[in-house]
């Protein structure tokens, strides 16, 4: 952090609760719908209650020389972070892979509410745990930071979009997607359910799935390691498509190219968030990397 006054930015998602009052308009006909499908508005709304005290909580704890914002992750993408400043992530590990793809080079501090409900693989930080973080880091010490590899994937028409646990390339339907697959010396036209290219943060959800459906037959990468695993879902053998080149690991200057053979429908999106998507278009190329940016996660 460079000698500039930090700004805190608090970023949190809607809770349940506050999702089933959107939808419901009130309290009492959401208790009703729920109570018709029998569930329980007190459970979800005593967790709204605890998201929200920790909420308060950690302002309370933010250096009172420290400058402050938040933002709710519907609106990331028009939020505009500073260099120093220091995101604080309240919710399930999710909301930190929503917000890694607008930061470069930030310190996040990934807050769990709930760890009877979050795992904690990026929500790392327990709320008691809030005030030792933001002092030292207050006082210039260096927190223990883990380096997360993202991935990037770029059309040739400059359009990009970076993610944290892997970006999926195929067909906005999930029907059958056809494309050309190029990886080192190796080319192969398919068709399948479409291909996802995971960083070692990715290698504990989809595509450790994947792996462990083939046998775990690939060593995924770890979060930290500057490596990529890709796999083909459910590729065809036809006259015209093959099926020999379906899983492989990218290091260093390697990369996944792919062109479609799509003449609509094709899509390139990143961390499971299909509204968030790049157009990929019959003819178009696309180039999976590892990203030059990473994640700076607070550990402790």
């Amino acid at each position: 952090m460079s000698g500039t006054v930090p700004r805190a930015v608090i970023v949190r998602r809607s809770s349940d609760y506050e999702l089933l009052l959107a939808r419901h308009a009130t309290r009492g006909q959401a208790k009703f719908f729920l109570d018709a499908r029998g569930e329980d508005i007190d459970a979800v709304e005593g967790e709204h209650e605890t998201l929200r005290a920790v909420g308060v909580s950690v302002r309370g704890r933010i250096p009172p020389r420290w400058r402050r914002a938040e933002v709710h992750r519907d609106d990331l993408d028009r939020f505009l972070f500073e260099p120093d400043d220091v995101v604080v992530a309240i919710g399930q590990d999710g909301l930190v892979a929503n917000l890694a793809k607008y930061l470069d080079g930030q310190l996040v501090i990934g807050v769990n509410p709930l760890p009877e409900r979050y795992d904690g693989v990026l929500v790392r930080i327990a709320p008691a745990q809030v005030p030792d973080v933001l002092r030292g880091l207050d006082e210039h010490r260096t927190p223990s930071v883990e380096s997360r590899t993202m991935v990037r994937a770029g059309l040739d028409d400059t359009q990009s979009l970076l993610a944290l646990n892997e970006v999926f390339v195929g067909h906005r339907t999930h029907q059958s997607a056809r494309y050309r697959i190029r990886w080192r010396d190796r080319e192969e036209r398919q068709s399948s359910s479409g291909v996802i290219v995971s960083t070692g943060t990715g290698s504990t959800g989809w595509a450790r799935s994947v792996n462990l459906a083939r046998g775990e037959v690939l060593e995924l990468p770890a979060p930290t390691d500057r490596r990529l695993a890709f796999f083909v879902r459910e590729a065809f053998p036809s006259v015209a498509t093959g099926t020999s080149l379906t899983m492989g690991c990218c290091e260093g200057d390697d990369d996944v190219r792919i062109v479609s053979e799509m003449n609509h429908g094709g899509v390139v999106f990143g961390d499971g968030i299909e509204d968030d998507f790049l157009a990929f278009e019959w003819g178009q190329t696309l180039t999976v990397v590892i990203a030059d940016r990473t994640l700076n996660l607070v550990i402790g």
